[in-house]
């Protein structure tokens, strides 16, 4: 067996940059973890250096315009067709993809409690939980929210995703996505997204990990227009990080699990398939560090909707309307002058599934817990509870920094429907709703 990364081979101009990485987003970037093996000139050399195979991997149509053309050319021991053996049906256990009825509820906010991690072994293939899904993967519109619990690491095992693109937000736990285009660890606190049919393990680094996972049906992640904000501040490009090249030449039994139109197939091949020596690109998994996030906000009164923390979005055919934004809330200052401070009350046309990482979200001090979950679809009111409502009503407005918190939306323009195990979730929270009971009328029509 032979396992060679080499991080320092390709990474022009990213002094700073974390070994193993290379800076920026949406990049055409080149790495090679041999010297040589990344051909200068072309993409499909008659002989390729090491006797590699090229091969290319589209992650949009071929004719779709530059900005947003997909693509990255790979250097591999073996090309993909070995890869693919004979495909068994496999299990997919809780997983879920859109279209799925098989629950219905009656309308209304919902709220789940964190899913306890098991005490037996549990790969991530095994730990995933659908908690909803939108939309319809064999249109390439909606998603899918999923919970995942890891106890156990994949070994001699892979998988990819032909149904969409992942990304992954660990709540507790470290995570190492070994993937065909290098390596990325993931901590809370950070994010890890991995394109559709980009085939990857994934391994535990410190004990058992939980966390949330958006199944992207529809078109790439990318990061929002700023408008008049301006060239600066949300998420900046170059804090965004992607895998030098490392490569596994492996001649040992292995299994490739593949999901595909809702279903998850199965092959056994003799060898593993992280087998690429060199690539060039823009088509490669990522990472990012939301707590390099800068947030822009109100300095005198009011505040802006919530749109104004998206840190990545997934456009739809219809310009400023989602299929999916991924947003997030983490530690800022809030100063606002005579301001309701928290987020208002408000009905909207995007379903928003949330998340909380780490820390208190300021809109619900009580009963939503880091790896909790809420789910609010679209056009259902809500809003701050009576703690948060009374507090935000009555503190003095000085600066304050929220500080030690990070929570996120996956907020989608369609509706989520609850699958069977969230809807039976013994984690699922009867007395949500009451959170509110206690916001009585104050309405005097003597006191203006």
């Amino acid at each position: 067996m032979n396992i060679n990364t080499s991080p320092d081979v390709v990474n022009r101009g990213s002094a700073g940059v974390t070994p193993g990485y290379m800076s920026g987003f949406g990049n055409s970037f080149e790495t090679e973890a041999l010297p040589g093996a990344l051909p200068i000139g072309r993409n499909s050399p008659q002989r390729c250096a090491y006797g590699l195979y090229a091969e290319q991997l589209s992650g949009s149509p071929f004719t779709a315009p530059r900005g947003t053309n997909e693509r990255s050319w790979l250097y591999r021991v073996r090309p993909s067709v070995r890869h693919s053996g004979r495909f068994e049906k496999a299990d997919t256990g809780l997983w879920r993809t859109a279209p799925c009825h098989e629950h219905e509820m009656a309308i209304g906010q919902l709220r789940w409690d964190p899913a306890p991690i098991p005490k037996a072994d549990m790969t991530f293939l095994q730990g995933v939980q659908t908690m909803t899904t939108a939309g319809d993967a064999a249109t390439q519109a909606g998603m899918a929210a999923h919970i995942f619990l890891i106890t156990k690491s994949m070994v001699d095992q892979h998988f990819y995703n032909a149904d969409g693109e992942m990304l992954f937000v660990p709540q507790q736990g470290k995570l190492r996505f070994v993937t065909e285009f290098g390596r990325i660890d993931v901590e809370p606190g950070e994010i890890a997204v991995i394109p559709r049919g980009v085939k990857f393990r994934i391994e535990l680094t410190a004990g058992p990990a939980r966390g949330y996972a958006c199944e992207n049906y529809g078109g790439a992640f990318t990061l929002p227009e700023r408008g008049p904000i301006g060239a600066n501040c949300l998420a900046n490009a170059r804090d965004f990080l992607t895998p030098v090249a490392s490569y596994e030449d492996k001649d040992t039994p292995t299994e490739l699990f593949v999901k595909w139109g809702g279903s998850l197939f199965v092959t056994r091949l003799p060898h593993s398939p992280i087998d690429v020596v060199a690539w060039h690109g823009n088509y490669a998994p990522y990472k990012y560090d939301l707590r390099s996030f800068s947030p822009v906000g109100a300095i005198g009164f009011d505040h802006p909707d919530p749109s104004i923390f998206t840190v990545l979005t997934s456009p739809s055919e219809t310009a400023g309307t989602a299929n999916i934004d991924f947003v997030i809330f983490p530690e800022r200052w809030a100063v606002a002058e005579n301001t309701f401070r928290p987020p208002w009350y408000h009905m909207n046309i995007m379903s928003e599934f949330m998340g909380l990482i780490y820390g208190v979200y300021d809109a619900k001090p009580q009963g939503f817990t880091p790896g909790g979950i809420s789910l609010h679809n679209m056009m259902l009111p809500h809003g701050p509870d009576r703690e948060a409502f009374d507090h935000a009503s009555n503190s003095e407005l000085k600066p304050v920094k929220l500080t030690g918190t990070m929570a996120f939306m996956f907020e989608t323009r369609f509706p989520q429907r609850v699958t069977a195990h969230a809807g039976n979730s013994a984690t699922l929270q009867d007395d949500y709703a009451d959170c509110w009971k206690g916001l009585e009328k104050r309405f005097d029509p003597n006191k203006p």
